[in-house]
């Protein structure tokens, strides 16, 4: 569907955004405010969405307490709403509970509510043989929210980056700190999705459902980098020398299996294995978005962290 001239395309619609107090839900209310959506911001804890307010116009946004592992919880916050999109993910405790039944159960609220239009945020990776039960309970997700909700659009997210994402820029504030640093799966390949690109495309799945409806979308950014190669990028783009340590596998493994490490036994199984479009789905370019790549953010959120800020760089005197 072609963008109207005002690009409010969902002026009064009520998009209800279960698990919308995260760093994904957060841009996603910012691309569906700009639509013309009111928005219902479901979570456990609602008030870490506060911040939320600034962003819309009196009367547009609301905020609500909401349980994923609940029935009677998700039928009494989806009624009312034109339109929803499940958010819920996590990485540990009762994964299936969160994201395997429970977003069956999400998609069912929202056929029973009505709702016109239902987006479920997968993962890339998902897959019900897998090991890792992250990747298993996701596909068990999508299974559970096909099943419940035929017509529901299906987003498999690359990992995401964004100026206050938790990935490029946790490693940034790492190589800013310290002289040398560990890269755990030096040789494993992402292929990061600008996070603004990604809330596009959930905005644009809901605008159409008529052409997106029933599909399962791989949503990748347009470059596939090493773990090594991007933290070497980062360092570049702070005008750092660095010492990175290419840990081998065995040593990468050990580390994560120890208590309070900073990489649990998942994760790195995950990141081994990589995290890149398999290429068997659609994804941007089938949505209408080109996706942007890292290096065209990367030299202006680094300026921060440079030794000497925006005067890092030596100015020819003439």
């Amino acid at each position: 569907m072609a963008r109207l001239k005002d690009g409010k395309e969902l002026f009064g619609k009520l998009v209800t955004l279960v698990g919308g107090s995260g760093f994904f839900g957060e841009h996603v209310a910012q691309e569906l405010l700009t639509r013309g959506a009111r928005l219902r911001i479901v979570s456990r804890a609602p008030e870490k969405a506060f911040r939320l307010r600034t962003l819309a116009p009196l009367g547009a946004i609301q905020f609500v307490r909401g349980d994923v592992t609940k029935p009677q919880s998700l039928a009494a916050v989806l009624p009312g709403s034109d339109l929803a999109v499940n958010l819920v993910g996590a990485f540990k405790g009762d994964l299936d509970a969160v994201q395997g039944k429970g977003a069956g159960l999400i998609a069912a609220a929202a056929r029973d509510a009505g709702v016109s239009a239902f987006v479920h945020v997968s993962a890339i990776g998902a897959d019900t043989e897998s090991a890792v039960g992250y990747a298993r309970s996701k596909a068990d997700g999508e299974a559970a929210v096909r099943s419940a909700f035929p017509s529901a659009t299906i987003l498999r997210p690359a990992i995401l980056f964004g100026q206050d994402d938790n990935f490029v820029m946790m490693f940034a504030r790492l190589i800013a700190r310290f002289p040398a640093l560990p890269v755990f799966g030096p040789e494993a390949n992402v292929q990061p999705v600008f996070v603004d690109d990604a809330a596009e495309a959930v905005a644009l799945a809901l605008v159409d459902p008529v052409a997106h409806g029933g599909k399962t979308f791989e949503i990748a950014g347009p470059e596939v980098i090493t773990m090594l190669a991007l933290n070497e990028r980062i360092a570049a783009a702070q005008h750092r020398e660095r010492g990175f340590i290419a840990l081998p596998d065995a040593a990468s493994g050990l580390i994560a299996s120890i208590p309070f490490s900073p990489i649990s036994a998942d994760q790195w199984k995950l990141l081994k294995a990589g995290n890149v479009a398999s290429g068997a789905l659609p994804g941007l370019k089938e949505l209408g978005i080109a996706p942007r790549p890292l290096e065209l953010f990367l030299d202006r959120w680094m300026v921060p962290l440079r030794k000497n800020g925006r005067f890092a760089d030596k100015l020819t005197v003439r």
